[in-house]
């Protein structure tokens, strides 16, 4: 079990350490939309907080990912074009 723990700790730093930027950019980018989300929630839709808490964590978390995979793409790109 302990083999298993560490590979799977060895492999959390290298996807981190290859991916630092992307992922620090994707981790502030959720925290902003968690706080934005349960706002405009809050005063525009006249939402319950727990409504617009859930909802403000779920799909923030969906765009997390999709920022994710679409950073990765776009520098990818990026770099080939140089």
């Amino acid at each position: 079990m302990v083999e298993v723990t560490k590979g799977i700790f060895e492999a959390s730093k290298e996807i981190y350490s290859n991916n630092r930027g992307s992922i620090l950019r994707t981790i502030v980018y959720t925290v902003g939309h968690f706080a934005i989300a349960i706002t405009v929630l809050m005063l525009v839709a006249d939402v319950p907080f727990m409504i617009a808490l859930t909802d403000a964590i779920v799909e923030p978390i969906a765009n997390s990912v999709w920022y994710f995979i679409l950073d990765k793409w776009w520098a990818s790109k990026s770099k080939n074009s140089h």
